[in-house]
């Protein structure tokens, strides 16, 4: 005879099978094994674990490792990862990211916490933090020279196209504008070395300029996050007016192709090969002396094939110079670049970074960027 336990294990993998169980209800992971019995959603064990921060609403157990009663699954199939979509999710603002199983801890704690614990996108009054188009307050930014943490006066606004920042709390005016349609924001905790450090940018004379801060509250973090994609997306909106959404979300932030160190060697190639840390970012190389550089040492554009762009495994005969020994040339049609990497594991992740790139047809505003790089001296 077949005992509960067993036919309550038949009713989990019934329950998986159908539509939307199959993937994490938070983060889209494949094979969830665990479930949340009080919200009535399945989930990956990565944000099982989330899920124990609010304890006081939602309460997980492993679907193979626990008992399960027959009253609890009855709960969580009169629910179902869609029908909580549907209730937790409904009102979701276009720019707000949601994070997949990619991203950092951060992003999915505060995702999972803005659903569930502050039932954000069921009223959007809940949200004012970050779609009102203007945002105030001191974020920790990192000194360019001397690396110290000080606590700095940010502004958002969307009215005028900028985020700012003010070295001095009562400064009348800002240490630094930056434009919105130039500025990408990345959460780089490795990076910076806390769990809420994001990475700002802009550009600066067609240069890149980088801005490390953070806030001990991760929701003030993700919302300055969020604040700068509405921003952004107002600003997409009125300059591309009948362009579709679809075509502009991808343009809000972006996370970076490839960063790590690579050992480079000059334009006449007769000098020894220096170990910097390299940045791809869409269609710009960029290299630094240390990962936490404001401004980098020189970047690099990387145009498409059509237009004698190639990147090639190895060096050319007869380089010397250099420590490590996987090799990558990069051929532009004014010169090339010559790069060589520690692993061959990392010389086949940055090949495919750029080819990911050089495969990519060049939009035409991309042919004007191509061109300020050829002015540059």
């Amino acid at each position: 005879m077949t005992s509960e336990l067993e036919r309550n294990r038949q009713r989990v993998k019934q329950l998986l099978e159908k539509p939307g169980n199959g993937k994490c209800a938070d983060c889209g992971a494949a094979d969830p094994e665990w479930a949340s019995y009080t919200l009535g959603v399945f989930v990956c064990h990565s944000c099982s674990g989330l899920h124990r921060n609010i304890a006081q609403i939602s309460k997980v157990k492993s679907l193979l490792l626990d008992p399960w009663s027959s009253s609890e699954l009855e709960f969580i199939d009169s629910v179902g990862n869609n029908a909580a979509k549907a209730k937790y999710e409904k009102l979701v603002p276009a720019f707000f990211y949601q994070p997949t199983y990619k991203d950092c801890l951060l992003l999915r704690d505060q995702w999972i916490r803005a659903k569930y614990e502050r039932k954000e996108f069921m009223c959007v009054e809940r949200q004012e933090a970050y779609s009102s188009g203007y945002r105030e307050g001191f974020l920790w930014k990192r000194g360019r020279d001397n690396g110290q943490y000080l606590s700095r006066k940010f502004i958002l606004s969307e009215r005028e196209g900028v985020l700012k920042y003010f070295n001095k709390h009562d400064a009348r005016e800002p240490k630094a504008i930056m434009k919105i349609d130039s500025v990408n924001a990345t959460f780089q905790p490795a990076k910076i070395g806390t769990p809420h450090g994001l990475q700002i940018t802009y550009l600066k004379d067609n240069s890149t300029r980088n801005i490390f801060v953070y806030h001990e509250d991760g929701k003030e973090m993700v919302d300055w996050f969020n604040g700068i994609r509405a921003a952004k997306l107002h600003y997409l909106q009125v300059a591309f007016p009948v362009s579709p959404n679809s075509e502009l979300l991808p343009k809000l932030t972006r996370n970076y192709l490839m960063e790590g160190y690579m050992e480079k060697t000059g334009p006449k190639h007769t000098e020894g090969f220096k170990k910097r840390w390299f940045t791809m970012d869409d269609r710009r190389l960029m290299y630094f002396k240390d990962p936490l550089d404001a401004y980098a040492r020189g970047e690099v554009f990387i145009g498409n094939k059509e237009n004698s762009y190639t990147v090639l495994p190895g060096l050319p005969p007869n380089i010397q110079g250099y420590h490590w020994q996987f090799g990558i040339t990069i051929v532009t049609p004014d010169r090339k670049f010559l790069f060589a990497c520690e692993t061959e594991q990392d010389q086949k992740d940055w090949i495919t970074a750029f080819q990911i790139v050089i495969n990519r047809p060049m939009l035409p505003q991309e042919y004007s960027v191509e061109a300020l790089f050829k002015r540059k001296p």
